[in-house]
């Protein structure tokens, strides 16, 4: 490996721990910006202001925004899936605390999603898998404080945040099939697109500008933060430092989601990690480490690749 090759891989190491910091605050940001308006008006400002950046930087990397017509149904489906998740994560927000969301949703997405492409294979898990699923179905038990106390899944926004993990994982495996019409970023810059307008509708047009009203700085800041900055630089720049350092390497850094999601919660917002939440992450995180582990054999079979997405992804 040449100086300037590992110089790279060190740029690219530490863009994507600034980047999985940013996905993981950006639980503390949607809660400050959820006080502001309903969870549809904040959801269509903060579509409309991810579709513009993403505009702007596939002008800039000269992508074409061009997709197949034969992506139009998926394309239509995800952007009705984003919108519903968006609106889950906000109105989770509005009643439930970030760090704790952030934890819970961020380690049930790939949990879930595994599960369902199980069922999509029709096929038993593995030995290793099945392992790893009951350590993550033991991880959302103690999350969800369901054995402590049966009333906790309809409080603190918990039903919320699990709904918006079942709209995510359904949504990871349709933009799982992105990249056949064309770049994933232009497919994901019309998703966003078709979300700005379906959620202006719902909103309503005088809702949407009476928030102007009373927006400052510090709703703008947090509306920058959370749609330009987390959805739209940092998760290209994951997508980007996958290509560099290998998906392996790159999907391994999103264990620091869930952390930075209670660190940030915890300095911005004051809000101190329980112990539930804590053990819960950690059985999670596990989890998905043990789900990913390729079995050093050559008899191992292809398993699915699950990942903390996102969102928001791309969140």
């Amino acid at each position: 490996m040449t100086e300037k090759t590992a110089s790279n891989q060190k740029l690219f190491l530490l863009g994507m721990i600034l980047s999985m910091t940013c996905w993981g605050f950006s639980w503390t940001s949607g809660k400050i910006l959820s006080v502001y308006g309903s969870p549809l008006t904040i959801s269509f400002y903060r579509f409309a202001l991810t579709f513009v950046s993403l505009i702007l930087i596939l002008w800039i990397s000269k992508i074409s925004l061009r997709i197949s017509k034969k992506g139009l149904p998926d394309m239509l489906l995800a952007s009705v899936l984003i919108s519903l998740y968006t609106f889950l994560f906000f109105k989770g927000l509005t009643v439930g605390k970030a760090g704790a969301g952030g934890i819970l949703v961020t380690v049930l997405n790939p949990i879930i999603s595994y599960c369902m492409m199980l069922i999509i294979a029709r096929r038993k898990p593995t030995r290793q898998e099945f392992w790893g699923l009951a350590l993550g179905i033991s991880a959302g038990v103690i999350l969800l404080k369901i054995f402590t106390d049966g009333s906790a899944l309809f409080s603190a926004g918990n039903i919320y945040f699990l709904l918006a993990s079942l709209a995510w994982a359904v949504l990871s495996l349709v933009t799982a099939r992105a990249s056949r019409y064309g770049s994933p970023a232009t497919f994901s810059c019309w998703m966003y697109a078709v979300s700005t307008v379906m959620m202006f509708f719902f909103s309503g047009p005088a809702t949407s500008v009476s928030l102007l009203s009373k927006a400052d700085g510090v709703f703008w800041g947090n509306l920058f933060f959370s749609a330009t900055i987390t959805t739209s630089i940092a998760t290209t720049f994951y997508f980007v430092a996958t290509s560099k350092i290998g998906a392996s390497k790159a999907s391994s850094f999103i264990f620091l989601v869930p952390f930075s999601a209670a660190l940030g919660s915890w300095i911005f917002l004051n809000e101190i990690p329980e112990v539930h939440s804590i053990v819960g992450g950690l059985l999670g995180i596990a989890a998905v480490y043990i789900l990913n582990k390729k079995k050093n054999t050559a008899t191992a079979t292809d398993q699915p690749a699950v990942k903390f997405s996102t969102v928001e992804e791309k969140n």
